[in-house]
């Protein structure tokens, strides 16, 4: 286990004209499921398409046309559950949701309001420090996209891409027990890395596939302690929804634009009013889109055409026994295994494949070492270049060799960083590098010995100096790094410089 803290959210203070208020934040975070198909139908769900090219007929709202569900989504949808430590729901039904918009052809969407096929659950977000906080889940359920309204292709018209309509989301509903722009964007990151380890859902919110509507709303101190004993919501204020926040900049952003606007209101004497929002990064303001439905609004009922979802106890502990190892576990592996700090390990472990290629370079090794330059020099190197690890020209298997190398005595950290560099660019193995360059480090003591008297014998002045003041034996060991091209061992160096001079 981490050795973590467990805090009881910290609220965000806005101090206004009158009086201090206190943010309160949940978030209702749309991520779509990795499957190759859509909930109900064949339809491919691969992004970057033709418009209305992935298209059933059942996704167009054909008459007659009945949905299928799709037992790979029902099957992610679980995974994530277990993987949120969320109660699965052995049984539960689908809903529909009516409203009539252009990109929603059937004009209602098939959604689970009544009865989710996923319950409650937690969410561990890291704030640093080693302390934590657990976000509740509340549900997740499982729901069809719309399409796409297109409209900066004709000035005089709009069209509709129904590429997505029908693909499957899951929306996680989390409980109201966000306290700040910070901690709004942290949940939404560790989120994202635990679908990512899952394999639930590719987390790329520049294509929409991961998207957060963020709820606000702002109280006076104390009144959130008052809804904590009570479960009553109006001790929380009239909260405000922001639709379709795919960046945790703006997250942040809108968070702290749309408390404070409610503050003002507040102050003002004015009231908030219940109501989807919009947020406008280049202007960095919210904006009313249109008010707040309620359930009613939507006319829900159990959709006719589809019978209730059943599962097996026995299904559902075959998924759970082949989870992977989730970033918690891993973290706190690699701390216990390698010996890393907290920082190192968070860095390693925040994308599967960032920790897959340490764990291939450490096996064997020195973890520690291997840690520092994945992190240091490769990482740094990648992003420079703005390269995936994915890219990465320098395989885990020649980066462990390169460690090796060091840690045999080889070659030296500076010499290493020279291999680093050819292997980068060429693709050559460092064992090779160093064997056809000459860049084998110096250990023959004999040869050490030769250069520092050599050093010692040409510069007597320095050698008063450095007898009186120890600290300038260095002086004498960069002098034989230089005559021997760096290739002495530089702790050989040392230890033979200060046995000369007998200090």
């Amino acid at each position: 286990m981490l050795d973590l803290t467990y805090e009881a959210p910290t609220p965000k203070v806005i101090a206004g004209a009158t009086s201090d208020w206190e943010l309160v934040i949940g978030l209702e975070v749309h991520a779509q499921v990795a499957t190759k198909a859509k909930l109900f139908s064949g339809a491919s769900t691969q992004f970057g398409a033709e418009p209305n090219s992935n298209v059933a007929f059942v996704d167009a709202g054909m008459p007659g046309m009945l949905p299928v569900i799709n037992e790979g989504c029902v099957a992610q949808a679980v995974k994530t559950g277990l993987g949120l430590n969320a109660q699965i729901n052995l049984v539960s039904a689908f809903d529909r949701k009516n409203y009539f918009y252009p990109d929603l052809p059937q004009g209602y969407q098939i959604s689970q309001l009544y009865h989710p096929i996923v319950g409650e659950g937690e969410v561990l977000v890291e704030m640093g420090n080693g302390q934590a906080r657990k976000v509740r889940i509340e549900r997740i359920h499982l729901e069809q996209d719309a399409g796409k309204s297109i409209h900066d292709m004709d000035p005089h018209m709009s069209f509709v891409d129904l590429n997505r309509t029908g693909v499957a989301l899951m929306e996680i509903v989390s409980r109201p027990d966000i306290r700040g722009p910070e901690e709004a964007a942290a949940y939404v990151l560790k989120l994202r890395q635990i679908l990512r380890y899952l394999g639930t859902c590719d987390g790329n919110m520049q294509n929409g596939n991961l998207r957060a509507d963020v709820n606000v709303s702002v109280c006076r101190p104390g009144d959130y302690e008052k809804y904590q004993a009570t479960q009553d919501f109006s001790h929380l204020g009239t909260r405000c929804e922001i639709k379709n926040m795919n960046s945790m900049r703006f997250i942040q952003m809108a968070i702290d634009y749309e408390a404070r606007r409610q503050i003002a209101l507040i102050e003002d004497g004015k009231e908030v009013v219940q109501e989807t929002r919009l947020y406008d990064p280049d202007k960095n303001e919210t904006r009313s889109m249109r008010s707040k439905e309620e359930a009613h609004d939507y006319r829900y009922f159990p959709d006719p055409d589809l019978l209730p979802l059943e599962i097996e106890q026995a299904w559902v502990d075959d998924i759970k026994a082949a989870l992977p190892e989730l970033p918690d576990q891993k973290k706190a592996r690699f701390i216990k295994d390698f010996g890393l700090s907290d920082y190192d390990a968070s860095v390693l472990t925040a994308e599967v494949v960032n920790a897959e290629y340490f764990e291939k370079v450490a096996e064997g090794r020195d973890g520690k070492l291997a840690a520092n330059w994945v992190i240091n020099e490769l990482f740094g190197r990648l992003k420079k270049e703005d390269h995936s690890i994915e890219d990465s020209p320098v395989s885990a298997a020649q980066l462990g060799e390169l460690i090796g190398l060091i840690k045999a005595g080889d070659i030296s950290g500076k010499i290493a960083k020279d291999v680093f560099e050819i292997c980068y660019t060429t693709g050559r193995n460092p064992a090779e590098i160093v064997e056809t360059e000459g860049m084998k480090q110096v250990t023959d003591t004999g040869a050490i010995e030769a250069a520092v008297d050599e050093i010692i014998a040409a510069n007597p002045a320095q050698v008063e100096k450095a007898q009186a003041n120890p600290k300038l034996v260095g002086w004498f060991v960069g002098q034989v790094m230089k005559a021997t091209g760096g290739k002495a061992n530089p702790a050989a160096v040392n230890q033979i410089v200060s046995a000369k001079l007998g200090i």
